[in-house]
């Protein structure tokens, strides 16, 4: 059978209901049981009021790496744990207390040696002994410039330094020489300023905890010693320069009225900045100041820069020294 109506080309129902679609347009859609073709619209569907959310769980917080989680605790609870670290604090402070007081007790009852509990004295002679180990002549203190200097340097201490003292008859004595026809020698201040003169502005430090720049003049322990040198160990020939272990252990040093007294081992004697001063700020020692010779140490505390000397003995015994006899500390270095 023939018929005069056009042959259709296959539509792809896929592709003309995608872009029909796109148009808003229309789609034909073939149904599956009669096929019918019926026509489908792009239209939304009518609009439904949506119902209220319901209230949402609390979000729990997020744990962080490492820290955990810890449940809330309640009042009563929190207040025992306080109560529980305050019982636990007050015993440890107890104990503490307890064992800090036990300790100056045994401390301040032991028996004295030179002034003070036994246990002081040998910190202070151990605090000695390592000082001394890394004692070196070659180490100098800070020289600083004249201006510096205080121009009304402070005076500390005037024992020794009593009123019936008459300059013009001052004289030194020196003890413990090695020359074996002369072991003990008087001196006058002139022989001392026929020394090399050295100056040097350095700090005078205090044990009370003060300290000022002073500038100094005199001659050098080192180069008195070259000229008057102490008797040797071995018995042989001093050479203050190159063989000062050979030489006496101890220099002891005291006012011409005995009231104070100082002791050094030799090594700080002998250091380059160790002076026999009789000058300060460019003028000759005032009474308050140790004239018309004192020592200036300034690798020392100001215990041992001692007024007034009227006496130096070079001896292998540790000399007395005044403050040490009353529990300070005997070396006195800084």
């Amino acid at each position: 059978m023939t018929t005069n109506e056009p042959i259709k080309e296959p539509v792809d129902a896929t592709e003309a209901g995608r872009a029909a679609k796109s148009r808003g347009a229309a789609m034909p859609v073939q149904d599956a049981e009669d096929g019918a073709v019926h026509t489908a619209t792009n239209a939304a569907p009518p609009h439904t009021p949506e119902a209220a959310p319901a209230p949402s769980a609390p979000v729990p917080i997020a744990a962080t790496p490492g820290i955990p989680v810890m449940a809330k605790a309640g009042d009563d609870e929190i207040e025992g744990q306080m109560h529980q670290m305050s019982r636990r604090s007050f015993l440890w402070a107890a104990v503490a207390i307890g064992a800090g007081f036990t300790t100056r007790q045994w401390l301040i009852t032991r028996r004295p040696d030179n002034g003070i509990p036994w246990p002081f004295r040998r910190v202070l002679e151990t605090n000695e002994q390592l000082a001394r180990d890394y004692f070196k002549t070659a180490r100098l203190v800070p020289n600083f410039a004249v201006a510096k200097a205080d121009p009304d340097p402070r005076t500390n201490g005037d024992i020794g330094l009593g009123e019936d003292f008459d300059p013009d008859t001052w004289k030194l004595t020196v003890e413990g020489l090695a020359d074996k026809n002369a072991p003990t020698r008087t001196l006058t201040l002139k022989d001392i300023k026929a020394l090399p003169k050295v100056e040097m502005v350095t700090e005078l430090k205090c044990i009370e905890g003060w300290s000022i720049i002073v500038h100094w003049a005199g001659a050098r322990f080192a180069d008195f010693m070259e000229k008057y040198p102490p008797a040797t160990q071995s018995g042989e020939t001093p050479d203050v320069k190159h063989k000062p272990n050979d030489l006496a252990n101890y220099v002891s040093l005291q006012t011409p009225d005995k009231a104070y007294y100082v002791g050094l081992e030799m090594e700080s004697a002998l250091h380059p900045q160790t002076l026999l001063c009789y000058e300060i700020n460019g003028e000759p020692l005032t009474p308050e100041h140790g004239a018309p010779l004192r020592l200036a140490i300034p690798v020392k505390y100001g215990v041992k820069n001692i007024k007034r000397i009227g006496k130096i003995s070079f001896t292998n015994q540790r000399p007395a020294d005044y403050w040490a006899e009353q529990g300070y500390d005997w070396y006195a270095g800084h």
